[in-house]
């Protein structure tokens, strides 16, 4: 019951940070949002070369 309750109330402090620092500093979460997507980028295609090189 009290894990439920603090799952939610760190849920919503998340978002709360979230939506603060999109409005406060637009674009440095730009930035940021940006440097995640290439890193994901990156991380995809050193497995897709892995799988590659194994076949």
């Amino acid at each position: 019951m009290v894990v439920v309750n603090l799952k939610k109330i760190l849920m919503f402090a998340g978002i709360a940070l979230l939506l603060f620092l999109l409005i406060t500093q637009p674009n440095e979460s730009a930035n940021m949002v940006q440097g995640i997507l290439a890193t994901l980028q990156g991380a995809a295609e050193a497995i897709i070369t892995f799988v590659q090189n194994l076949f």
